[in-house]
């Protein structure tokens, strides 16, 4: 084992801090790192966090480090940006609350954008826990941006996922209707001493009774005031709860057969780096050629 595992493993903050960057990088000491790191992983609790921008989430995260502080847990949080690494848009806003951890040695924070990803967000952020979660966090805590498809693939990526909505906003008929019933492990209305909170909820209990899940489980529904810091702890709670209820090694499994074809088909994109695609879309569109036929002569090209 390399001494910058060892260091880490020690729980060295200087040498996390240069495994993420290598991480987020994609540098080729990376992957020789985490492989050395993997055996010593297994042990943190990964908590997805979704929502709507605008519910709040920032906020939340930064109550739950600090109820999980208090718990004496080791934290560590990825506050992930899946928009341009330029607009600065996974430090600014409200994630600025959670800075007045950053002199707290329990609470490692990473903001991350999806910078060159072949496998997307879900691919860095899966890579980054298994480096936090070897470095010793006890939690570690996944905020997204929003509700489109690579924060859906995040969370699925999590033991536990909490989708944040907040009454008012108009959105909360969207977030349904793009997946998030199906991903919630737990609800919070946040904002919830403002008007509609009753509604909201109702909408979700009435979106529940029309299906049932396959694990049995029935989403919670929390009500918070995170900038109040009111709720805090039943929503915790009501995570620890589906966490404890087993299931998470079946849950393990599916995620990692995911993770599996993400990386697969990352290493295959980066094999066949030098392709024009943009070539042969316009062949196929001008119908010079089919696109079934250029697949099979780039497979065939590739295993020569």
């Amino acid at each position: 084992m390399s001494h910058w595992s060892q260091k880490i493993l020690a729980g060295d903050l200087r040498a996390l801090a240069r495994a993420a960057t290598a991480v987020e990088n994609r540098h080729p000491e990376a992957e020789t790192l985490l492989q050395e790191l993997f055996p010593n992983t297994g042990k943190s609790k990964v908590i997805g966090i979704t929502g709507s921008p605008g519910a709040g989430k920032s906020t939340l995260v930064d109550r739950f480090i600090r109820e999980l502080r208090e718990q004496n847990k080791a934290v560590g949080v990825l506050a992930v940006d899946p928009t341009s690494p330029y607009t600065g848009g996974a430090i600014l806003g409200d994630r600025i609350r959670m800075l007045s951890h950053h002199a707290d040695e329990g609470v490692f924070i990473r903001s991350m954008a999806t910078r060159g990803w072949l496998g997307g967000l879900a691919a860095a952020s899966t890579d980054m826990a298994v480096l936090l979660d070897a470095a010793g966090k006890d939690v570690i805590l996944i905020e997204t941006v929003g509700v489109g498809q690579d924060e859906v693939e995040i969370a699925r990526l999590a033991d536990v996922t909490v989708v944040v909505l907040v009454p008012g906003m108009g959105d909360d008929v969207q977030a349904i209707k793009a997946g998030i019933m199906e991903i919630a492990d737990v609800f919070v209305i946040n904002k919830s001493d403002q008007p509609g909170a009753d509604q909201l909820e109702r909408e979700i209990k009435a979106i529940q009774s029309l299906s049932t899940r396959r694990d049995g489980w029935v989403p919670p529904i929390v009500r918070t005031v995170a900038s109040e810091g009111q709720g805090i702890p039943e929503a915790l709670s009501a995570v620890r709860s589906f966490l404890e209820r087993g299931g998470g090694k079946d849950r393990a499994v599916e995620n990692w057969s995911m993770r599996l074809r993400e990386m697969l088909r990352e290493r295959v994109l980066e094999r066949f780096g030098d392709l024009d695609f943009q070539a042969a879309a316009q062949d196929i569109v001008a119908r010079r050629r089919d696109p079934y036929t250029i697949v099979h002569d780039w497979l065939q090209r590739n295993a020569n």
